[in-house]
Order: structure tokens, then sequence, then C-alpha cells
């Protein structure tokens, strides 16, 4: 095993201001809906509306790295060696078996994960955001949606929130699955991990 540069500075920025951004939405949208009570409704509206413009700054900064650099290749989904990763994860992961799909530097991420990352980018991120802001311009008296259209837009925006939920909390248990129960927190902090250099598979394309 050696120690490997894998994650670059902005994938770490990416990754934690992204974190914070929806973790942030998460409080204040929950709120809003009145499940509980930690800044008041007003505030809460005004952190939430700031906080989905912030994630959408962030999110046309990292298609554009993704871009420029190349990296969007990685969560292209594949087709190798998908059920072998949800046996890993469902049972193999418990009697201690070898990962089935090395990580490298040109593939960080397992046939699993970019399918998770592919429907977060391609479905998920892109509607909440536009029910969002859909939802804060298109509100008022003088910009209303029909009755029928905001409860749509309201229902499919809550919809997401919970999608959320589930990869956030799966995504808290993922992190506890690399060759230490903290080596991927702490990969993701110093963008160093130890990677085995000989022997590697590759995931393939197909």
């Amino acid at each position: 095993m050696n120690k490997v540069k894998i994650y670059s500075r902005f994938e770490r920025f990416w990754h934690w201001s992204q974190m914070v951004l929806i973790l942030l939405l998460m409080i204040t949208g929950f709120e809003i809906h009145s499940t509980f009570e930690a800044f008041g409704f007003e505030t809460a509206v005004r952190l939430h509306s700031v906080a989905g413009w912030g994630f959408l700054i962030l999110t046309i900064f990292a298609i554009f790295w993704m871009l420029v650099t190349g990296q969007s290749k990685q969560f292209v989904p594949v087709r190798n060696n998908v059920k072998q990763q949800a046996m890993y994860y469902l049972v193999g992961i418990f009697k201690k078996a070898p990962h089935p799909v090395k990580k490298t530097v040109d593939s960080k991420l397992n046939p699993l994960q970019r399918i998770i990352y592919f429907g977060l980018i391609i479905l998920v991120f892109p509607v909440q955001l536009i029910t969002g802001f859909a939802y804060l311009f298109f509100h008022y008296p003088d910009n209303p949606f029909t009755l029928e259209g905001l409860e749509a837009v309201a229902v499919l925006h809550t919809l997401g929130a919970f999608l959320l939920v589930a990869f956030v909390m799966a995504h808290l248990y993922l992190i506890t699955t690399g060759h230490t129960v903290t080596s991927n927190l702490q990969a993701m902090i110093t963008g160093y991990e130890e990677l085995e250099t000989e022997h590697e598979t590759e995931i393939s394309k197909n």
C-alpha cells in the first residue's frame, strides 16, 4: 500500500462545501415544513434561499471543473462488477472479503457509486434546483402558479429532499467501509489515500 494523492483541492472544497449546503438546506427545509423549530420560520426561509443560490453557484463551478479536467468520466456508469459490488456491501463486507473493485486515481468510484452519483447529478440536483427556484419566484400573487402546479412543485421538491436524506445516511455509512474505518474520511481531508499500486483492477468502460 502506497500513499497516493487521489483528491485535488477543488474536489475536497467541492465535497465539504456541498455537504455544508445540503445539511443547511435539509435543516431549514424541514423547518419550513414545520417538522421542528431551530432558526424561526422567516430566518429558515432566508437561509434556505441563500443556501440554494450557493448550491447553484457551486454546481456550476463543479460542472465546469469536471468538463475542463475530464473528471466527468469518473461519474459515467459502467456495467461491470455492479452485482459483485452490491453483494460486497450486502454480505462480503461483513465477512471481511476483499473489495471487488480496487480504487485508483483514474477510477475513484466503484460501479454502484457511479450510478448513485450520476443519478444525483443528472436527476436529483436539477429537480431540486428547478423546483426550488420555481417555488421561490412564482409563489407570489403577482407571478403565481396555479394551485395545482404549485402543489406539484412542492411535492417534487420534498421528494427530492427525502432522496437526499437517504443519500446522506448511506454516505455516512459508506465512509466507514474503507480499508480502515476512518481512511475514507482522512482521504477527503488530506487528499491522500493508501492504495494498492500493483495488480490494480481498473473499472472497464462498456
